[in-house]
């Protein structure tokens, strides 16, 4: 009986480096990714998600909440030059107005590793068929188009609705890096996520059941659940 005197390492993958993402415009059905644009975009985002009974979570954002439009607009413009994180608009094709953006971020292309990150959903786009649809055109876009094979949401630990989401768009909970940040002047607890490309093709499978028209009852009530569908292939 033989004895290796190797230690244990990890398997061998491909080093092909993922491609970067650029200012791509990702279509779905009920809304449409761009790359994120001030003079389009800034005065529709500003009145969606600013002002009373408009609350997308800015608390555990890097920024905001914005009482001065010229301050947001100025944001948003320094926010649409930026390579990483890359900003994708959100826009409703039923209405043609922005409902909130979206980055891709820490992009690494030769470890293939990418994040979602700084998700602002205004309250009308919140928990409807076009956030999920948006995370869809993202994973699909990493995996499919660009070749990553990790894909990571991060939030604060305290974020129980980031939390909660993460795991119904089908990313794997990984722990809690403690004292990650300081956010705002207060503690931040960092809750990791991720998706690996090996995941991918039941995850792909379970979005576009789930975003098939037939899901959906005459009143837009879906009929199945996402993680209903998660690794079924009937």
């Amino acid at each position: 009986m033989s004895v290796s005197n190797h230690p244990p390492l990890g398997a061998f993958v491909d080093v092909q480096p993922a491609r970067r993402p650029h200012r791509a415009r990702l279509e779905g059905r009920a809304i449409d990714l761009v790359p994120l644009d001030a003079a389009a975009h800034a005065d529709e985002l500003f009145d969606a998600a600013n002002g009373p009974g408009k609350d997308p979570a800015w608390d555990y954002l890097f920024d905001g909440p914005y009482t001065d439009r010229a301050a947001f607009r100025a944001g948003l413009e320094a926010k649409a030059k930026s390579d990483d994180p890359l900003f994708y608009a959100i826009v409703d094709k039923a209405t043609g107005k922005a409902t909130g953006y979206q980055t891709l971020m820490r992009i690494d292309p030769t470890h293939r590793v990418i994040e979602v990150g700084n998700i602002l959903y205004s309250p009308s786009m919140q928990r409807t068929t076009g956030a999920t649809e948006a995370q869809y055109l993202f994973a699909r876009h990493v995996f499919d188009d660009l070749g990553y094979r990790r894909y990571e949401w991060k939030c604060n630990a305290l974020n129980a609705p980031s939390r909660r989401a993460a795991e119904r768009f089908g990313f794997t909970f990984e722990g809690v890096f403690r004292q990650h940040m300081i956010v705002k002047g207060r503690n931040r607890d960092t809750a990791w996520y991720s998706m690996l490309d090996s995941e991918w093709p039941a995850q792909r499978d379970a979005y576009e059941r789930w975003l098939s028209p037939d899901n959906f009852d005459a009143a837009g009530k879906q009929k199945t659940r996402l993680v209903s569908l998660r690794g079924r292939r009937d």
